[in-house]
């Protein structure tokens, strides 16, 4: 079986990791995860859910291709329209 070149990416407080990887015509983005996931920063516990290639969610089944960048996802911090609310009261 031919193996193919991804990426696995995460970035946040914890640090910032893009790791190439080797792996074989099949894999799907949460295996490649999964063979990431010790080289990720102390503390980063991935989440099937929390997944995406090139800013797009996808599910942990979808089998990758040639060049894809899986990306990890962190849960948000403050709800968005929250976070509106907070700056439009500052009037920034």
């Amino acid at each position: 079986m031919a193996e193919i070149g991804v990426e696995v990416a995460y970035a946040g407080p914890e640090g910032q990791v893009v790791l190439k990887l080797g792996v074989p015509e099949g894999t799907t983005a949460w295996q490649a995860v999964q063979q990431a996931a010790p080289a990720l920063p102390a503390g980063v516990m991935p989440d099937p859910t929390r997944i995406g290639i090139f800013a797009k969610k996808v599910a942990p089944e979808r089998v990758l291709e040639e060049g894809d960048r899986v990306e990890l996802y962190r849960p948000l911090t403050l709800d968005p329209m929250e976070a509106r609310r907070r700056r439009a009261s500052r009037g920034a």
